[in-house]
Order: C-alpha cells, then sequence, then structure tokens
C-alpha cells in the first residue's frame, strides 16, 4: 500500500501515558501508518518508540503554533491526535488553518473543549440533563463535610484534595483561590471511553472500573459491559457536540447513584485498556479519516494490569526496548 499523507500522524504529549498508550495502538495496525511523536522534553519515552521525534516549545510560549506548523510541514502530517491535555486547545483553536494545510486535527470545536475544561462549566452545562455531583464556587454553600476540592482548570488528580473539616478548608483555600468545591462520591469509580465520529455522532463507549490509580492514571482496570453506563456517556458525548474521543469519569455516590465528574476530550492515559480489550480507537480514527466502514468491535470483559516498561538509549539510539510486550 502506497503511504498517504493520512497515514502520518502527530502524536503530541509524548512523555505521557496517552500518547504512549496512542502510539501502541498505532502499532498495531495492520497497514503503514507513519508516527510522529511530539513533546516539549527531547529524551520522552515515546520518541523512541515513533519513526521520527520533533520538540515542541511550552504550550503557552508564542513560538508554539509556529513550531507546530512547521512540524507539519516538514513531515506532510495527516492527522493530529489528541493524546494530549494542553495541545488539543491550540488544535481545535487553529483547526481551520491546519485544514488549509491539509492537516486533520480530530478534536472538537473551541466551545465543547471549554466547556470540558472548565470544571463549573461542565457541572452548569451537563447537570441540566445528567446526574453530576454537586458543585460550587462558594465554599459557604457547600453541603456538609466531607467534600472534594478541586482547581477549576485542572489537568489529571493534580490538586484534588478530600476536605473533612472547616479546619481543612481553611489551609487548602491559602494555596489556592481558585477551587470548586464538589460532593464527595466515595464508591466505585468508571472511566469510559468514547468515540463519536467527525460529525460528533457517537459509535462506541466503552467502560472500566478503574482498581487502582497513580497520579490520576489508572494502573490497574476491568472492562465491563454495562449497556446503561455506555449509553448514558454516548448521550454525553452528543450532548456536548464531541468529535472523536473523549474519557468520561464516573463515580458511584453513597446512595450508590453513578455520577459524571469530569469529561476530558481526548484520548485518556488509560487508552491502551480499550484497545486491549477489542476497541482500537486510535485505528478506529485513522480508518474514519482515511473514509473506511468502521465496523463495532466486540468488546471483551477483561482485566488489564500495568507496569514500567525500560527503553535503554545510548548516544540517541535505542539499544534495547521490546513492543512486541503489547
Amino acid at each position: 500500500m502506497k503511504e498517504s499523507s493520512n497515514s502520518t500522524i502527530l502524536v503530541p504529549g509524548a512523555s505521557a501515558p496517552a500518547a504512549i498508550n496512542t502510539i501502541k495502538s498505532l502499532r498495531m495496525v495492520k497497514y503503514p501508518v507513519r508516527i510522529i511523536a511530539s513533546d516539549t522534553n527531547p529524551i520522552s519515552a515515546g520518541f523512541f518508540m515513533s519513526d521520527a521525534n520533533e520538540v515542541l516549545p511550552e504550550i503557552d510560549s508564542k513560538l508554539y503554533v509556529k513550531r507546530l506548523f512547521e512540524i507539519i510541514t516538514k513531515h506532510k502530517i495527516g492527522i493530529l491526535m489528541p493524546s494530549s491535555g494542553y495541545d488539543i486547545y491550540q488544535y481545535s483553536e487553529n483547526k481551520e488553518n491546519l485544514l488549509k494545510l491539509g492537516t486533520l486535527p480530530v478534536v472538537s470545536d473551541k466551545k465543547t473543549m471549554e466547556i470540558c475544561r472548565d470544571k463549573m462549566q461542565t457541572f452548569n452545562h451537563l447537570s441540566k440533563k445528567f446526574d453530576l455531583p454537586y458543585t460550587t464556587l462558594d465554599n459557604k454553600k457547600t453541603r456538609g463535610f466531607p467534600i472534594i476540592a478541586k482547581p477549576r482548570y485542572g489537568k489529571g488528580s493534580k490538586g484534588i484534595v478530600k476536605l473533612d473539616n472547616e479546619d481543612d478548608l481553611r489551609y487548602v483555600q491559602l494555596k489556592n483561590d481558585n477551587l470548586i468545591f464538589q460532593e464527595y462520591l466515595p464508591g466505585t469509580e468508571y472511566t469510559i471511553d468514547v468515540l463519536s465520529d467527525l460529525e460528533g455522532d457517537p459509535i462506541i463507549a466503552v467502560p472500566r472500573i478503574r482498581l487502582e490509580t497513580k497520579a490520576g492514571i489508572s494502573t490497574m482496570g476491568k472492562i465491563v459491559k454495562d449497556e446503561s453506563i455506555s449509553e448514558t456517556c454516548k448521550s454525553i458525548a452528543k450532548y456536548l457536540k464531541i468529535r472523536g474521543p473523549c474519557c468520561i469519569q464516573m463515580k458511584e455516590s453513597k446512595e450508590g447513584n453513578l455520577k459524571v465528574v469530569e469529561v476530558n476530550p481526548r484520548l485518556g492515559g488509560g487508552t491502551i485498556f480499550t484497545t486491549l480489550a477489542g476497541a482500537n480507537f486510535p485505528a478506529m480514527i485513522l480508518d474514519m479519516v482515511n473514509g473506511k466502514k468502521l465496523e463495532i468491535p466486540k468488546i471483551s470483559e477483561v482485566t488489564i494490569i500495568r507496569y514500567f516498561e525500560e527503553i535503554v538509549v545510548e548516544n540517541g539510539k535505542v539499544m534495547k526496548y521490546d513492543l512486541n510486550l503489547v
């Protein structure tokens, strides 16, 4: 098969799990793909798993967009994968100019992205139709302890704390004044990977129980077949007008009711879990962009345990790494 530009893919955030999961998933594609990894860190693990790599400036740098366009032109990038919680916002912001270059950023529109990024907007928008934990910006309007405090624009689990009393509340506000306060949910936590087509119509939703997490990333999970959860999450993606992938966090209240905690409009840090269960989202995105007919895959209820892998590099070259471990 002759390689097309739509088989040359930029995978951003190459030092983080979502991008590494994306690269692993793309390596399972049965036809030729060319993977270009990018990151601000020149020794990112994903760099050594890809066909080529490029260093980008920090996302808030004035040089970021210029450098991104240089990389796209240099490598004739056809698809921008949404594997970084930072880069996706620039992709959406610059979507029109990217399309003029023949490059498709698989991201949602700016309005949708902003709703998902701002956790207060997420609550205000979704709570009109779906069950969410009570959320407020006003610490005087919380509904008793314990509660959760988290950054309004946070990413992953960074800065999230459980508050048990007024002393905890006063202490956490000394450190951060841009917080939201949320009902504490003590029950089972779920991540649901959802894939929508490029028009915003949901295709598939794959739930899993988060059996173990570290730094907000699932390190052990069990895929579950739950039609009710899947249909709810597809409805959420449709309501938000998500294009491409998103990962939805849900958790049970003390009464056992499952509530939507947040929506990330991108591939998640546990993308490989869904791939190994039978639904390879990065491969499905590639097929979708290339106009191939998608078949809804069958999902296996598997448990997946993560562990560290080592890449040995000497003089800039990989000396030891076995991608066949996945």
